[in-house]
């Protein structure tokens, strides 16, 4: 199934807007965001976020309905500039299973390889797939946060993970 993935701008705004509040209906445990939060949120909103920050969003080759995204943040603090997060990772539940969420993974972390030397990921513990599949790309898991999120009345645990990109040299 051939892909295309690439830098969203605000171009891209409404097609980002309709696949993340997908996500946050669909999977509300997946996201520190939640769909009350973000769905008032105009198509200008997003296009600012978009604008703003490292937004890449994948489209069967073709066609023009986003069906994967996934952002990169970098702090610009001196002292954590060194290290991106991953956020907001999404594939539409039909298309998962198809390499979509590798490929927007391996696209991110190529991305991220030149601008910091490590880059973290949560992900859900419930959440067995992409807990997997970032392992697979090579992220180990440093934490675990018990009762992380709270969707109703239901709490959810949280896995800390990272991947070194460029190990520190010694000195």
């Amino acid at each position: 199934m051939p892909i295309s993935i690439k830098k969203l701008s605000g171009a891209d705004a409404a097609d980002y807007r309709d696949l993340r509040l997908d996500g946050l209906s669909k999977n509300p445990e997946a996201f520190g965001a939640s769909f009350e939060d973000e769905s008032p949120l105009s198509v200008d909103d997003f296009a600012q976020r978009l604008e703003g920050g490292a937004v890449f969003g994948a489209r069967l080759d073709g066609e023009t309905a986003l069906v994967g995204a996934v952002g990169l943040r970098i702090p610009v603090a001196s002292k954590t500039k060194h290290k991106g997060a991953i956020w907001g990772m999404y594939v539409r539940s039909d298309m998962r299973g198809k390499g979509i969420g590798a490929a927007l993974i391996r696209h991110v972390l190529d991305y991220a390889k030149p601008l910091v030397e490590e880059v973290t990921i949560i992900v859900g513990a419930s959440n067995i797939a992409a807990h997997k599949l970032y392992i697979k790309m090579g992220f180990e898991q440093y934490g675990f946060e018990r009762r992380a999120l709270k969707v109703g009345q239901t709490y959810y645990d949280e896995v800390l993970m990272s991947v070194v990109l460029n190990p520190p040299t010694e000195q």
